[in-house]
């Protein structure tokens, strides 16, 4: 045992992105200085989860007793489930409050919304010249509060200014990729993303790759280990004691993962393409979802016919270098079906 122990919860940890990060987390280099703490719904999951070393509770993101309990426990906290729950984020703020009152020291909350926030109401009839950058504060704080993940991001930088937490909120695009490791070979961990094997499920359903409207609209992509690595890279940074400057948090702490960008017709092309090779679907050329189409797959609505346009000029600055680009994710699609 090296140290002081860094105590670090995690929230959505058998979830695609939380899993991914753990992950990360239980082979880093100083993992012997950590005690990690996990909230589980399955306790069969939790009994796993504690054979690798974690403190696994058993409770869902509506414990918010439970929640606050065990981030005031935290020096630093990982949310990686539900970008949209104002409960679930005010309970660990709640949490953090205590931790700062009984330490007289602010915890580190590294939350996880997404560029959906960006997305406007294009339906897939164009793509547009809005490109927002992480640098560009003023811009982003000009975003309405109505948007996707807004009101829980705006939350959390009101927090950050009454001094008992810092915030740091990370924004994924696209993730693409099949998570791998040890939470996945105990089938403890989600594998997939959601958008596009979403997509390729509906045009495995209709027989032809599907879009909203002309499919124009662009959005990033990014992998899910490179996504995963901006957060550990965020953590290092906030955990070292080295460090000459700490990364910028609360109003200024928005961190997009993007590495490139696509049109969703690149996408429904490659979907269609790949159905018609194997049989399955009628035509190598996407079709526009009719609207009884967009009633039955989409009832509450979806962001598949927005624009989403960003830079991770902030996170790259922080030193966060992905490599794979919109061809390995296209690539990727074939692994989907």
């Amino acid at each position: 045992m090296r140290g002081h122990l860094t105590h670090i919860f995690l929230t959505g940890a058998t979830g695609y992105i939380g899993g991914s990060v753990l992950t990360r987390l239980l082979s880093h280099s100083l993992s012997d200085t950590f005690q990690l703490a996990v909230l589980i719904r399955s306790s069969e999951k939790a009994k796993q989860f504690r054979t690798l070393g974690v403190k696994a509770v058993v409770g869902s993101n509506s414990d918010h007793q439970l929640l606050r309990q065990l981030a005031g426990d935290a020096d630093i906290i990982f949310a990686c489930a539900d970008a949209d729950d104002l409960g679930a984020a005010q309970a660990i703020l709640d949490g953090m409050k205590d931790h700062y009152e009984r330490t007289g020291k602010p915890a580190s909350l590294i939350h996880t919304s997404g560029t959906g926030v960006l997305a406007d109401d294009a339906n897939g009839m164009y793509s547009t010249n809005e490109v927002y950058s992480d640098l560009d504060i003023e811009k982003l704080e000009a975003l309405a509060p109505t948007q996707p993940h807004r009101e829980v991001d705006l939350a959390l930088v009101k927090a950050d200014t009454e001094g008992y937490v810092k915030t740091y909120i990370i924004l994924p695009s696209t993730i693409y990729g099949i998570a791998s490791g040890p939470l996945v070979d105990l089938g403890l961990q989600n594998t997939h993303s959601q958008q596009i094997p979403a997509l390729v499920k509906i045009s495995l359903d209709r027989g032809q790759g599907g879009m909203v409207g002309l499919g124009k609209n662009l959005w990033p992509n990014v992998h899910v280990k490179e996504v995963a690595e901006l957060y550990i890279l965020l953590f290092d940074q906030i955990h070292s004691q080295k460090a000459t400057h700490s990364p910028a948090h609360g109003r200024f702490g928005f961190y997009f993962g993007e590495n490139g960008e696509h049109s969703m017709y690149e996408v429904a092309e490659t979907i269609a393409r790949l159905l018609y090779d194997i049989g399955k679907g009628d035509s190598p050329h996407p079709t526009t979802f009719t609207t009884e189409e967009m009633k039955k797959y989409f009832p509450s609505g979806t962001s598949l016919g927005t624009n989403s346009r960003c830079k991770s000029d902030r996170a790259r600055a922080l030193g966060w270098k992905p490599r794979k680009g919109t061809s390995d994710m296209l690539a990727s699609i074939k692994g989907e079906l």
